[in-house]
């Protein structure tokens, strides 16, 4: 079979666990120790015989890259957790860490030929603090790093658990901590400070100067002999090309080697390093913009920025790892905002990284097979402490495992739920602080005749949910609880034909009928209007990154939230947006309210004008009102347009708004189109 698989047999005359490697006997062990019966507390039980029941399991794994990566840069976390994590990859059969030890925020790994790099670049003098968009930093001294002992022991830790690190050392971008340290590696010489805030910055190695290469080979060499796996992490995302442009040593460059600009220049650089390490028996893995100019011959790709880049080197005959930041980024929510520890943003739930299948439906057989895997990713901006680490990663983690290690036909979203509870009861309950996300009440709407449908759920169907509502009086002010649901299981439906805030809850009860655990409430407000799941069309269709639940997204009766989660809204990039929303019937109309978003530092901006049109046929239309764009400060803030006027009879409401254009200079982003966003329309 395939390295790692193995065959488990338990019956009365005892357990035979066979495989053909060491990894398959570790990871029969690791399914024997799930068959253990628990105790009270999580705990195995140790005191007196227990029963193991009899089973036969065939098992090997779908792909050979099971991985997890952790960035250690942003936060540091200490030798004992590495370990930890570790064993959290083991316990699920993972065979992979990728561990990002260089950032533009520190510097983790002692390299003794190049003592700046941890006596400088390991520390800075703040960090940031807050939402991104607020550029707040505090004036505290933070850093650490690995020592190369702490390392060797680290490797060796993982080893015994077959478990391979691939170690990353980010270049040409992302390197403003060794630059603060050997500014002379700069294109303009510095001096440099170790980032206090996240983001991407301008200076990044001098790809014109040969000693940048001989600075990297001293370091890669050191860290060749720390890490005994096949590969090395070289970076390669995000690298601006702003200080090349202006470097004479780097146009030198282009020059000499006849490249055709500075995309290619950075293929010049991946490729130089590739064929360093390809001399010392090692194999390059790069983000996809390794692919930009032109790949480095014998290179993998991890591909985050979707599928697309992924696809385009498995057929060029690369080995890949899917990453893709919609269904493998563990940093983004995994819940609702309003509920969860800030994040960076997106919004993976448990569901969506199970339902996720790392082979493209576009590769055929021989191009599927450069597919090694896939791993998630836990980027740590806004992760601080181990306990915060375990809260994003479990139990998405145990999700990815299934994904890497069955076979899309042995997948079943319900049996995982019911298996992931037993497994979350075990051991696993006293070491971990995981994410009881998956407890909570979910709402799913749908269009309904008068109002819209609302179903209750979680992913355990075996908890009973609890729910009640508010209903919103036109002040704005809630009414008196009125029950809606009680002691029903998953799946109950209510139409809701008025404002009203929806309240939620779920148990587990015993067999004797003891609450074992309760959830977290949970609630949604729910603005049902004139306009609430009536037929909503666009003269263009929104962007697909942001296509939320098709035009329902902008009907259903939920205004999107400051956090912006991205099925909450539709966004179109440098185009005018015209909506038309049929009522059905003629009705009287007295004031319109459309969503709409800003966020200058993600290109997203309000409409240059926007305009409210009202029609009795669908033909002749009376502009009520024009409103333009006025400032703020650049947010990010949902704000409503607000159109009021004298009661109108109309059946047909058309919403035009100006798209502002291209983004001014002195702005992020400045030179490409602008978006815009919106969300709900509610009509009164």
């Amino acid at each position: 079979g395939k390295p790692g698989s193995y065959r488990l047999r338990v019956s009365k005359n005892g357990i035979r666990l066979t495989a053909s490697t060491p990894e398959g006997i570790f990871n029969g062990v690791q399914t024997l120790l799930q068959l253990i019966p628990m105790g009270r507390n999580g705990l195995f039980k140790t005191r007196g015989p227990f029963k193991l029941p009899c089973v036969e399991i065939t098992d090997e794994p779908r792909f050979e890259w099971r991985g997890m990566h952790l960035d250690v840069c942003r936060h540091f976390f200490d030798k004992q957790f590495i370990k930890k994590y570790i064993d959290y990859l083991a316990m699920h059969k993972m065979n992979v860490f990728h561990w990002h030890l260089t950032e533009d925020q520190g510097w983790r790994i002692e390299i003794k030929k190049y003592p700046e790099l941890t006596r400088v670049g390991a520390w800075r003098n703040g960090s940031m603090v807050g939402p991104y968009n607020d550029h707040n930093t505090d004036t505290v001294l933070y850093g650490g790093y690995y020592s190369q002992k702490d390392i060797r022991e680290i490797v060796k830790y993982a080893s015994a658990r077959h478990i391979t690190i691939v170690p990353e050392v980010e270049m040409p971008g992302h390197s403003l901590a060794a630059l603060a340290s050997y500014p002379e590696l700069s294109c303009t010489g510095g001096p440099f400070d170790v980032a206090k805030e996240w983001g991407v910055f301008d200076d990044v190695y001098c790809a014109g100067n040969d000693k940048t290469f001989e600075f990297l080979q001293g370091v890669l060499d050191e860290v060749c002999d720390l890490f005994p796996g096949k590969y090395i992490h070289i970076g390669g995302d995000e690298c601006p090309k702003t200080r090349w442009k202006t470097c004479e040593k780097c146009q030198k460059r282009i020059k000499e080697t006849n490249l055709k600009d500075e995309h290619e220049l950075q293929s010049y650089f991946i490729q130089r390093i590739e064929k360093y390490l390809n001399a010392k028996g090692k194999q390059i893995i790069g983000w996809d913009e390794i692919l930009e100019g032109g790949l480095a011959p014998n290179a993998a790709v991890m591909s985050w920025r979707g599928t697309e880049r992924g696809i385009a080197a498995a057929k060029a005959k690369h080995f890949v790892v899917m990453t893709p930041g919609s269904h493998c980024y563990f940093d983004h929510y995994q819940g609702n905002p309003e509920y969860e520890p800030h994040a960076i943003g997106g919004f993976t739930p448990l569901e969506k990284v199970y339902a996720y299948d790392p082979v493209p439906a576009e590769l055929n057989v021989e191009e599927a097979s450069y597919i090694m895997g896939a791993q998630g990713n836990v980027w740590t901006e806004y992760i601080n402490f181990p306990k915060e680490v375990e809260y994003m990663a479990l139990p998405r983690m145990c999700a990815l495992a299934e994904v890497l290690w069955t076979y899309p036909q042995n997948k079943n979203g319900a049996g995982f739920v019911e298996r992931l509870n037993q497994h979350l009861d075990g051991p696993i309950s006293i070491l971990c602080n995981y994410s009881r996300t998956h407890q909570l009440v979910n709402f799913i709407l749908s269009p309904a005749s008068e109002g819209v449908d609302v179903t209750v759920y979680t992913l355990d169907s075996t908890r009973t949910i609890f729910a009640h509502a508010n209903t919103i009086s036109p002040n704005g002010l809630l009414h008196t609880d009125t029950t809606i649901f009680k002691a029903k299981k998953t799946g109950t439906m209510h139409m809701v034909k008025k404002p009203m805030v929806l309240n939620a809850y779920s148990e587990k009860r015993n067999e004797k009928g003891l609450i074992q655990n309760r959830s977290k409430h949970t609630s949604i407000e729910l603005y049902v209007s004139k306009s609430t799941s009536k037929n909503i069309t666009f003269t263009t269709d929104p962007d697909p990154k942001y296509k939320g639940n098709g035009s329902f997204t902008l009907v259903d009766a939920v205004r999107g939230s400051k956090r912006r989660q991205n099925h909450q809204w539709l966004a179109w990039q440098g185009k005018d947006v015209e909506m038309t929303i049929d009522l059905e019937k003629k009705q009287k109309l007295k004031e319109i309210k459309v969503g709409s978003y800003q966020d200058e530092s993600n290109w997203i901006y309000r409409a240059q004008d926007i305009a409210l049109l009202i029609s009795k046929n669908g033909k002749d239309y009376t502009k009520i009102n024009t409103l333009s764009k006025h400032g703020g400060n650049g947010g990010p803030y949902r704000e409503s347009y607000q159109f009021k006027f004298h009661s109108k009879k109309a059946r047909y409401i058309k919403i035009i708004a100006q798209n502002p254009g291209t983004i001014p200079e002195g702005k992020p982003g400045a030179g490409n189109p602008s978006w815009l966003f919106f969300d709900e329309i509610e009509v009164y």
